[in-house]
């Protein structure tokens, strides 16, 4: 299990130090050629640096285990941190980056001076952001162990750091093709205005990217089940003689590799003097069938009642 843990963070250590190269070289960039693009692509590096730190910050909250206040621990804290690594993606990528693409757009004196220079950072940033994003794409690969298409695993992770690092990287490539199309034809034209418009796409890919990931953090952050694949190998450990019916189940992940599950079953009559037995059984499957996964399990016995369902659906409804 720990060895999952540490897959996420690789990926964002690769990216902090990928970000803090590029940054550096995008600044220059700007600062040599006055490009709105490149200013919005500086601003975008540097917010994807404090983003990495927040990460690991999060990650090593997340990793301080239970206390007699988190009695769960705090697996939790990473969605939190990704939580508000969105939301700086929104304001300090994407909105930032838009106003500043705006006023470069109506600003009669914009113009890109150098744009040799910018063209070879810009390449060279795609060199760099594309060696990140390959290391994210493999620990995808590591992690996606049901073989699901990317953007369903995107959707279905209960991994925000790599869900994260796969979207900033993803998004830094694509900003760095749309800076490199806005300064050539503005080269070409020795029009400006292309330069202005590629850096108001940029921000406008930001913006879309950090709603979406603040809408799968708020989805974590609230508490998701666990995956249909792993569902189904929890209620497989129910399926034996000794269990007469699976009365319900609850699951809830308390972090990317930590679940809580919680089951009632009515145990046949013939084992009830062993149920205690058959329970701690079916806890040590559950555990086999989940080997990347701290497991908190809840099995209650009970008589099974033909108005269970019914009675659970009206207390939900009110």
């Amino acid at each position: 299990m720990e060895e999952k843990k540490t897959k996420g963070s690789t990926a964002v250590i690769a990216a902090l130090f990928a970000n803090l190269l590029v940054a550096v070289s995008k600044f220059v960039g700007f600062m040599v050629s006055g490009s709105a693009a490149m200013m919005n692509e500086s601003i975008h590096s540097v917010v994807d640096c404090s983003n990495q730190i927040l990460l690991l910050f999060g990650d090593r909250q997340a990793a301080r285990g239970q206390s007699e206040l988190h009695q769960f621990g705090e697996g939790r804290a990473k969605y939190f941190f990704s939580t508000i690594v969105a939301t700086m993606l929104f304001f300090g990528g994407g909105a930032l980056g838009i106003w500043e693409a705006v006023e470069k757009l109506f600003h009669p004196s914009h113009e890109v001076t150098n744009p040799l220079i910018v063209l070879g950072i810009l390449v060279f940033g795609i060199l760099i952001e594309g060696s990140s994003l390959r290391i994210a794409i493999k620990e995808i690969h590591e992690l996606n162990t049901e073989n699901l298409p990317l953007f369903k695993f995107l959707k279905e992770s209960r991994h925000s750091e790599i869900l994260i690092i796969f979207t900033e990287d993803f998004c830094a490539v694509i900003g760095l093709v749309l800076a490199i199309i806005g300064t050539i034809l503005t080269m070409v034209t020795g029009n400006p205005v292309f330069d202005a418009l590629s850096g108001l796409f940029i921000g406008m890919m930001l913006l879309f990217a950090s709603i979406f990931l603040a809408r799968e953090f708020y989805s974590l952050i609230i508490g998701e089940s666990v995956s249909k694949v792993d569902l189904e190998k929890i209620k497989d450990a129910f399926k034996r003689n000794e269990v007469k019916k699976v009365i319900d189940i609850k699951t809830v992940h308390l972090g990317p590799t930590e679940v809580m599950i919680a089951a009632k079953i009515d145990i046949v009559d013939a084992y009830e003097g062993v149920s205690y037995d058959v329970v701690n059984d079916i806890e040590r499957v559950i555990r086999r069938a989940l080997p990347d996964k701290k497991a908190y399990i809840y099995i209650e016995t009970d008589e099974f009642d033909p108005e269970y369902d019914k009675k659970r659906q009206t207390q939900s409804d009110t």
